[in-house]
């Protein structure tokens, strides 16, 4: 057999004729409508037709890909990590849009919300026709949830919802937000329908990274929820951490796709960019650039598939998801850091998307657990010994 430049282990041949439908078919997608048009979204700071973009998502079985029932497409963890993949190789934005909505917003629900709680906003959401959202960080407890200021307190048989939630993905377009705030019963989680009186959603400006995303922050304020408004399955830090542990697994693929789509993009430059006399490909220091990236890249997907095929057997630990983020996260950084000296000046261009993933990944690196975070999660499972206080 020949080798394969953009498949140098032949990394194909773990795939099911399924699993390869899935990836294509979200390829295919992300071509027609993301590519031609990211780059503009981005320079301009917006996401528009969103709601669109969603049901079309929904319409693929994207959103809550990997749950099972209420509409959703129950695929398996190798086949939403590789639909991630995809669609972060378009843009981190477009992959945080389905990760929030199916690995956070519906996650949390489909595994702690009642009959009643998913019957009212499971379909919808899978559809695409309804956006959750997950309010976790706040402005002064981003990787010490537990310290979260957020409260909720009984009035009968109401709750009162008090607090804000900063850097929430899909805020402001969100028709539910799952909300997690401290009660006297310790940490509950709420399912908060955004059209509640007391709540906004203000999105936030000016940032330089997920620029093609809708971000924003929640606030509530005397917001009077109903007794059914609590998820009942679930009290305590597990709930959340649990959530977020199922979402950084769809980093892990994600963020090899803006890596392979900088790598890439630095391949092809190089085979056709003339420099004294000849392609700069042809440079020992350009191959030697090139064949770095490749080895980090295609390892990186190989360490995806072994805690996606560990993932479906039900045998996937949180402390193993810390460890493909790490360092898939840090590795595609790099590797765009990487593209981007061999496009040289081109590489802060926007007519090629080298520039766009590496500060995309700036934001990538740091939610859902920081570097320091995830090694500290590391450090205690090899050590034994609890190093976060």
């Amino acid at each position: 057999m020949s080798f394969v430049p953009t498949d140098p282990l032949g990394l194909d041949e773990l795939l099911s004729p399924e699993d390869a439908a899935v990836r294509d078919t979200v390829r295919a997608w992300a071509a027609d409508r993301v590519l031609p048009y990211v780059a503009d979204w981005y320079e301009r700071g917006e996401l528009p037709g969103i709601r669109e973009l969603a049901r079309e998502l929904g319409a693929l079985g994207a959103l809550g890909m990997s749950l099972e029932g209420y509409g959703c497409a129950g695929a398996t963890a190798v086949q939403y990590g590789l639909a991630c993949l995809e669609l972060e190789a378009a843009d981190s934005g477009i992959r945080s849009l389905v990760s929030v909505q199916g690995s956070l917003a519906m996650y949390a629900i489909h595994r702690y919300g009642s009959e009643e709680q998913k019957q009212r906003w499971l379909p919808g959401m899978a559809a695409g026709e309804l956006i959750g959202c997950f309010g976790l960080t706040e402005p002064d407890a981003g990787s010490d949830p537990a310290a979260m200021r957020t409260h909720a307190k009984r009035d009968g048989t109401d709750w009162i919802l008090n607090g804000r939630k900063m850097w929430i993905t899909n805020g402001s377009v969100s028709s539910v937000a799952v909300v997690w705030a401290q009660t006297d019963e310790g940490i509950r989680g709420f399912a908060v329908p955004t059209d509640s009186a007391g709540f906004s959603a203000p999105e936030i400006k000016h940032k330089w990274s997920l620029r093609a995303s809708v971000t924003s922050e929640l606030v509530m304020d005397d917001v009077r929820l109903p007794a059914d408004a609590v998820l009942p399955g679930v009290a305590g830090l597990k709930g959340p951490l649990s959530c977020l542990s199922h979402a950084r697994y769809g980093i892990v693929w994600g963020s090899m796709g803006a890596a392979r789509a900088s790598f890439e993009a630095a391949l092809d430059y190089a085979r056709t960019r003339e420099q004294f006399g000849r392609p700069i490909g042809g440079f020992q220091l350009t191959q030697a650039k090139l064949a770095d990236m490749a080895l980090e890249l295609h390892k990186g997907i190989l360490l995806a598939h072994h805690l996606g095929r560990r993932m479906d057997a039900g045998t996937l630990r949180p402390e193993q998801v810390s460890f493909g983020k790490l360092n898939n996260v840090r590795e595609a950084i790099e590797i765009c850091r990487t593209a981007r000296t061999v496009l040289g000046a081109n590489g802060i261009s926007l007519e090629y998307p080298v520039m766009r993933h590496a500060t995309n990944l700036e934001s990538v690196l740091t939610y859902e657990g920081t570097v320091e975070m995830h090694q500290l999660v590391l450090g205690k499972a090899l050590t034994g010994l609890d190093a976060f206080r």
